[in-house]
């Protein structure tokens, strides 16, 4: 894993496989103004509003395609959050958003990491999220 946010660029042509958050639905990210991206934007003959640009979260940086053109970027906190928000599953951004506002709230705490933890939030998230201790995380239902 790295500390990077990584844009890469999508192969269409690919059948099956995960293809990244479109850049253009992430929201105004400030790295998209700076000269190093704008050069390597420019070299690709592509732009920021491109359905071929995406953008990985440091975690998921290792499931860019093999062979994708792909450039390190620096994100602010808020932009990676928008970037995670982006790419996550409906299901998953209810119950991050839930979780978010856990952190003014006690009240069904164990229901509430419970249910993350089913709907595939990553415990680091989890954590990142309602500001819970790692170890109060419960185990997993099987």
């Amino acid at each position: 894993m790295t500390d990077d946010a990584y844009l890469f660029l999508a192969d269409h042509t690919a059948g099956s496989g995960w293809q990244g958050t479109p850049v253009s639905v992430t929201g105004e990210l400030e790295c998209l103004q700076t000269p190093a991206v704008r050069a390597w934007l420019g070299a690709h003959q592509t732009d920021a509003a491109s359905p071929a640009l995406r953008v990985a979260p440091p975690e998921q940086t290792g499931m860019i395609p093999e062979g994708a053109e792909r450039l390190p970027v620096p994100l602010t906190e808020e932009e990676l959050d928008r970037v995670r928000r982006a790419g996550a599953t409906d299901q998953v951004a209810a119950v991050e958003k839930e979780l978010l506002s856990y952190r003014d709230s006690e009240e069904g705490r164990d229901a509430l990491l419970h249910k993350a933890l089913a709907a595939g939030v990553p415990a680091h998230r989890i954590v990142e999220l309602s500001g819970v201790d790692p170890t109060a995380l419960p185990t997993p239902r099987t």
